[in-house]
């Protein structure tokens, strides 16, 4: 591969992670610096009903371009036809799959800011588009790569893994339903550590908490605790056959950007996804099955 850099175009300037990725992929003196990419061109995209989207679009926009010289443009297609890969960004998932409709066709690989989908049909479908078009595609949220969860995960004492408890704050949005605004990151950590088979959900929610147990196929049970009121930091307790490992999201002075970005940077240069499109489809049916049950209080099966 050539060593220049692969030009970045980015799709929804209305998240901070924009900022994030951004800063660490131009910052060569950044702590965590991420070589290899810069980002040349965005577009700023926005949702009017939604008020974290339309509210912090153009501080965002602002940002990118004097700070960091991206050329602002104002067609999703011109990003997609001057880049060499894509971070869609958009933080209202509701968009996702007609940007995606949008951009597919010009073979660029793409990253799709969690969640990718607000439901496994629009997930099913942009999995098909980018298989049509012979892309790379992944969805992930930071959380999944934190540097606590990595190192945590490769550790052997204690044997081997049997459950997980996490918890993590929990927001409501109307447009973006239960678990689908905050709710991924945790569901993303619990996916990373059991894999992919789970079979049942069920959820207990008040006005406060959310409380989500899944039961996976080899017997694990894992559990998330959605806070709407009390500790708003993420974490988790780790359980193997002989001990119990306290995992702190924030310990390791890498952040979870950083970590992320580097595996966005290696499917980009490898044209090679590292997380599955069937482990993606499964978070977003166990966050749809959440749902579910968080309304009926019944298990809803996978």
């Amino acid at each position: 591969m050539s060593q220049s850099k692969i030009r970045i175009g980015i799709i929804g300037l209305d998240t901070s992670h924009v900022v994030a990725f951004t800063e660490l992929l131009h910052d060569q003196n950044h702590a965590y610096h991420v070589p290899g990419g810069e980002v040349t061109i965005a577009f700023p995209g926005g949702s009017a009903d939604f008020e974290l989207s339309y509210s912090r679009v153009e501080g965002f926009t602002d940002k990118l371009r004097t700070q960091y010289g991206v050329k602002i443009v104002d067609s999703i297609e011109e990003v997609a036809a001057n880049c060499d890969a894509i971070l869609l960004e958009s933080v209202d998932s509701r968009v996702h799959l007609e940007q995606f409709q949008r951009i597919a066709a010009y073979g660029k690989p793409v990253f799709v800011d969690k969640p990718m989908a607000l439901s496994s049909a629009d997930a099913k479908a942009m999995f098909e588009m980018a298989k049509q078009h012979g892309i790379s595609v992944m969805s992930s949220s930071a959380l999944r790569y934190a540097e606590g969860l990595t190192e945590a995960l490769l550790e052997t004492e204690g044997g081997p893994v049997f459950g997980m408890d996490c918890y993590g704050p929990m927001a409501l949005q109307a447009t973006q339903p239960g678990l689908f605004w905050y709710g991924v990151h945790t569901v993303e950590m619990l996916f990373r550590t059991l894999g992919k088979d789970c079979k049942q959900v069920t959820a207990v929610t008040n006005e406060n908490h959310d409380f989500i147990t899944g039961v996976w196929a080899n017997g694990s049970i894992g559990t998330i605790r959605g806070n709407r009121k009390g500790n708003t930091e993420f974490g988790a307790l780790l359980h193997r056959e002989n001990k119990t490992q306290f995992i702190d999201i924030y310990q390791h002075p890498k952040s979870y950007y950083a970590s992320l970005l580097e595996q966005i940077m290696s499917m980009f240069q490898l044209k090679k996804a590292h997380i599955d499109a069937e482990e993606t489809l499964q978070i977003i049916r166990f966050m749809e099955a959440a749902n579910e049950s968080r309304v009926t209080g019944l298990p809803v099966n996978l």
